[in-house]
């Protein structure tokens, strides 16, 4: 059985079959709701349920709450309708042309950046390119039918490949095969591209990026983008990771920073060891922004880490008057991780 799903304030409508997710059938349809993690951890697809009935789903309770869900809220990534349904959301217009594409490709490099960070670089077939728009992610396509979502480290006017980071997660099925036994030349399958975490060119803002641990990558295929288009609006990164090993790739913000007057890098640690002789700021990256702007009423965030550190921020920062609307964020999370571990940003 399928129900009319009624998107305000567009009047946009579409059908979704009963099984299958709000959010899902809306992809399908070509209307591109706001989501990040697809699988209830994020809050990223949040709206607003004003008529009809929806069976909630399976979510974490920090990403929707009871509160919330008594004031008529929902998680799109998990509700399914039992009945005609009208909701409200918000529409990222700029990515519906982009229809994603189940393709081949080769891992033509591999090559570690740090203890536990990996770095992919993928070819499509000669004849193919994937259209994205900087920021967005990949699935990877497993051989027993699961999927790995990796965000797209380049820019789209970069595109003879496709880059990821992959943090080794102990226990990960994917992280430790790529990790122990994956060769260069190795032919795997992805999806994509998805996600609506991508640059708004449309606002002249000043903008400021706050990554934790991997969490760099799609904010890095975000600003490489806006400084290959010329965008002069403020960027400030404030990269976020426990230790100085941590920080992968510092080199790269440092020369943005060294050839862009309107850009900044703000690297913060919060567990600096006595090795790294520390002399940079400390404590939660978040923490670090909010020290620096008691105001964010004229800015927009982008933000892309754990969903602990996501959802404190997204908090904090509309407490420190960030409008709800000028906050994008991608919240990682992580398949299967051997019981007990701790699970990295």
């Amino acid at each position: 059985m399928s129900f009319r799903v009624t998107i305000k304030p567009s009047d946009h409508s579409f059908s979704a079959p009963q099984d299958e997710t709000i959010l899902h059938s809306a992809l399908e349809a070509g209307f591109n709701l706001p989501y990040g993690c697809r699988n209830g951890a994020c809050g990223a697809c949040k709206g607003k349920v004003v008529e009809g009935s929806i069976d909630y789903g399976n979510y974490q309770a920090g990403a929707l709450t009871d509160n919330e869900k008594q004031a008529g809220m929902a998680l799109f990534c998990c509700a399914r309708p039992l009945s005609d349904v009208v909701i409200e959301s918000r529409e990222v217009t700029a990515a519906n042309a982009i229809q994603p594409r189940i393709m081949p490709c080769r891992v033509q490099k591999k090559q570690r950046l740090s203890h536990d960070v990996m770095l992919l670089l993928l070819k499509l077939p000669s004849n193919e390119r994937m259209q994205f728009l900087a920021g967005q992610y990949v699935d990877i396509l497993l051989k027993d039918g699961k999927r790995r979502a990796f965000s797209l480290a380049n820019a789209p006017h970069s595109d003879d490949l496709l880059e990821v980071h992959l943090r080794l997660i102990p226990g990960g099925q994917f992280t430790e095969y790529v990790f122990s036994e994956m060769q260069e030349k190795a032919i795997m399958r992805l999806e994509g591209p998805f996600g609506s975490f991508y640059l708004r060119e449309d606002s002249d803002r000043p903008m400021i990026f706050v990554a934790g641990g991997t969490g760099f990558a799609p904010i890095k295929g975000i600003i490489e983008h806006a400084l290959h288009h010329g965008i002069k609006r403020q960027m400030i990164l404030y990269w976020g990771a426990r230790t100085l090993q941590d920080l992968y790739m510092q080199e790269l913000p440092r020369q943005w920073q060294q050839a862009h007057p309107n850009f900044s890098y703000i690297p913060v640690l919060s567990e600096p060891l006595a090795e790294d002789a520390w002399r940079g700021r400390s404590g939660l990256v978040h923490q670090a922004v909010l020290d620096d702007h008691a105001d964010l009423s004229s800015y927009q965030v982008y933000c892309c880490g754990a969903p602990q550190m996501v959802d404190r921020a997204h908090k904090e920062f509309q407490g420190h008057g960030l409008p709800e609307l000028e906050f994008f964020s991608d919240a990682f999370t992580f398949s299967n991780p051997a019981p007990g571990a701790i699970v990295p940003q």
